[in-house]
């Protein structure tokens, strides 16, 4: 173990000197606080049902199609083209030692960026002492909710990164590919069972589990503050067998 948590030491001292690691910090939280002030001011004005934290909430996967690509793109894939992911498997190293540093490395980015954001609804009830008493405003089990549901999640988009990284020697190349797929885990679902899978037939089987796999169901139920354990079920499946996936690509191809 000593040897993992020097690779997990040295992956979380290079997310924090990489460029594109404070671009997605800095696109994410500038596009996060427009987001929570456009749900204070629908509320200020009477506009709309919605919590300011479930319109912050709602937008999540906006910010996620950009800033886990840009934390992820460079973690293998970079490593292979400049020859220096030979050299570390070379080592008394395993392939899923190498895989599971790099993404604790990323997720933990990921988490830290998205518990930055808290501060936008504490600095919401500290200058306007009112707010702490409209649930709108500020709902502690909302945001434990709808929180949890953004850290389950992002275990299975972080994976999908640093499994995409894993696949090909260029960061661009790596990058896109990450997005896309993400794209098609976030929405895809939602758009099979709106306009692909009929009530009966052949593919009526398939409605089942695209209802079950819907990102925005998900996101619905955990921002009005209801918690299921069975996204948790999917999520974190998913993380361990891409993880695993991505380990033997990685053994594979070192």
């Amino acid at each position: 173990m000593r040897r993992f948590w020097a690779l997990l030491s040295h992956q979380l001292q290079l997310m924090f000197i990489a460029p594109p690691t404070y671009v997605a910090a800095f696109l994410f939280l500038s596009f996060m606080a427009i987001m929570y002030s456009l749900g204070l001011l629908d509320v200020s004005g009477g506009e709309g049902g919605r919590s300011p934290m479930q319109t912050f909430l709602a937008t999540f996967w906006v910010p996620v199609l950009f800033m886990v690509p840009l934390l992820t793109m460079r973690s293998i894939a970079e490593e292979r083209r400049m020859g220096t992911l030979e050299a570390l498997m070379s080592t008394p190293v395993k392939a899923w030692q190498v895989v599971l540093a790099k993404y604790l490395a990323c997720y933990f980015f990921y988490a830290f960026l998205w518990t930055l954001t808290l501060a936008f609804p504490v600095i919401t009830a500290l200058s306007v002492p009112q707010a702490r008493l409209d649930p709108r405003i500020f709902s502690v089990s909302q945001m434990v909710t709808g929180y949890s549901f953004i850290f389950a999640s992002g275990a299975m988009y972080v994976a999908i990164g640093i499994f995409s990284s894993s696949l090909t020697r260029s960061t661009l190349v790596a990058g896109m590919l990450s997005f896309c797929i993400l794209f098609l885990a976030i929405v895809g679902a939602q758009l099979l069972v709106k306009f692909s899978i009929p009530g009966e037939g052949i593919l009526a089987w398939l409605q089942g589990p695209a209802e079950y796999m819907q990102t925005f169901r998900h996101l619905e139920d955990f921002s009005a503050s209801l918690f299921d354990t069975r996204p948790f079920f999917l999520y974190f499946s998913s993380t361990i067998m891409l993880l695993a996936i991505t380990s033997l690509v990685t053994e594979h191809k070192s």
